[in-house]
């Protein structure tokens, strides 16, 4: 980026991993940045950066933060993994009356609609390789090859995402507004101090005992660093003389396919563990996982058939992780 920049910068979900890192490497470059969440981050905000706390649905605040803002990165997400997952499983077929399917609909709709009222000319978007999932192997897949799933076909989180995408790409093309947007699509994103896809805790409890699904399964990771600079870039390529990606939506990843658990076994070795040796069939992850959705009042027949529904659609890395949060979640008050 640009340090002569006069314009601020602000980062949504700034109070998260992926937001908080980027908004420091922004800051770093000498630009000014907000991080906006509706939570504090665990980390000290760094020098050239600024907190505020609000929701990203309260149109007013928004609208009142953005003044002067020049770029807008928008990180912000809810129902990506652990708990929240469980908690938002919901039919993805009655979308009319499913307001946590609009959940992060309405969010970007407000960044819109902010950017368009105050003349924000950039807006980076952080969506999700999953909405290209569809429960069926992808190889050597690229943005021309691999389309976006129907919405019923896929779980709430990629849901909401997908509309999201259709949103932002859409206010790019013929709005008559000067804004110019760009969809990013990481894989999982790892790196220092990453809790939500590396749950230490999790090995040490031994909850990482075994492994399932197809042992020749690959999938892409992204570091964080590298998904710091595909946002910068995108910044960068949306100015009026290169808005060459503007409308584009592009996947962001190491360049590398990894075996889930030969990727964690680093993680299990320096923390004294051997890597998982008992593989188990899906069929026996699905039986063991029903007494533990009838263990927790909070999950009801509702949720129990959603659940499976979901699960239906997802790569076995994806019902790994699933099925980690959901045990995690669970066992924790057995």
């Amino acid at each position: 980026m640009d340090p002569s920049s006069s314009g601020k910068m602000l980062v949504t979900g700034g109070g998260g991993y992926f937001g908080f890192k980027l908004g420091r490497a922004l800051a770093s470059q000498g630009l000014s940045v907000i991080l906006l969440d509706l939570h504090k981050p665990t980390w000290d905000t760094p020098d050239g950066a600024a907190f505020y706390q609000c929701d990203i649905r309260d149109y007013s605040s928004l609208y009142k933060v953005c003044d002067g803002v020049e770029c807008i990165f928008h990180t912000a997400s809810y129902g990506m993994s652990g708990p929240e997952q469980v908690l938002l499983i919901t039919p993805v077929f009655d979308l009319t009356w499913n307001d946590n399917v609009l959940f992060l609909l309405c969010c970007v709709i407000c960044v819109l609609s902010v950017c368009k009222e105050r003349g924000i000319p950039k807006l980076v978007y952080t969506s999700t390789i999953n909405v290209v999932f569809a429960g069926k192997p992808i190889e050597d897949g690229d943005e021309d090859s691999v389309p976006c799933v129907s919405l019923d076909m896929v779980s709430t989180y990629i849901v909401k995402t997908l509309s999201c995408r259709n949103e932002v790409r859409g206010m790019a093309h013929g709005s008559g507004v000067l804004l110019r947007t760009c969809v990013l699509r990481p894989g999982g994103i790892y790196g220092p101090d990453e809790r939500r896809h590396l749950h230490r805790v999790n090995v040490e409890r031994r909850l990482f005992s075994f492994s399932f699904g197809d042992p020749e399964a690959r999938m892409n990771w992204v570091h964080v660093d590298n998904l710091v600079l595909a946002h910068t870039l995108a910044a960068e390529a949306l100015t009026s003389k290169r808005h060459c990606v503007s409308g584009q939506a592009y996947f962001i990843n190491d360049g590398e396919s990894v075996n889930l658990f030969e990727w964690l076994t680093p993680l299990f070795e320096n923390l004294g563990y051997s890597r998982p040796l008992m593989h188990l069939p899906v069929s026996l992850v699905y039986m063991a996982e029903i007494p533990l959705l009838f263990t927790r009042n909070e999950v009801n027949r509702h949720y129990l058939f959603c659940f499976f529904f979901k699960l239906s659609c997802q790569t076995f890395s994806e019902l790994w992780i699933t099925s980690l949060s959901l045990f995690s979640f669970c066992s924790c008050w057995l």
